[in-house]
């Protein structure tokens, strides 16, 4: 799913991958609408946010691999007030923490889509929103996330 109008702002720093390459695998993945985590080869199990080191069993063969695009609202907060200038008339905006059942449960953190007075319950399905920014400088997709 693509998000049709841009959520945030023109502003804000383009997100791009570490200069160390880490994370590049997950921000190619959601170029192409895909959630892809970093995943141990030698414990199977999935983790977020990457490291060169498996979190579970110290393994350093670690992969990446595709996850389900559908988790579950473990927290969230409605923010009012603006974080950056280029925010300044954004508010409010839900900020979403989602648990991802597929991959081992690991929480990965992204804006909630629609309406930002939506009632909102801990447990709710979400699934991912892809906002594609391809004229940026340089071209990025956001992950977000809205209620099912």
């Amino acid at each position: 799913m693509s998000a049709t109008t841009p959520y945030l702002k023109p502003g804000l720093a383009k997100p791009v991958a570490a200069g160390d390459g880490l994370d590049a695998p997950f921000w190619d993945g959601l170029k192409e609408g895909k959630l892809v985590l970093q995943r141990c080869n030698g414990c199977g199990k999935f983790q977020w946010g990457p490291e060169w080191v498996c979190h579970r069993c110290h393994s350093l063969d670690l992969g990446w691999a595709e996850t389900s695009t559908e988790g579950i609202l473990y927290s969230h907060q409605r923010i009012w007030h603006p974080v950056h200038p280029a925010l300044a008339e954004q508010g409010p905006y839900i900020v979403a923490l989602v648990e991802l059942p597929a991959a081992d449960n690991v929480r990965i953190i992204g804006n909630l889509v629609g309406d930002p007075m939506q009632p909102l319950e801990i447990g709710s399905a979400v699934r991912a929103v892809f906002e594609h920014h391809p004229d940026d400088d340089p071209p990025h997709t956001l992950l977000q996330w809205e209620v099912v």
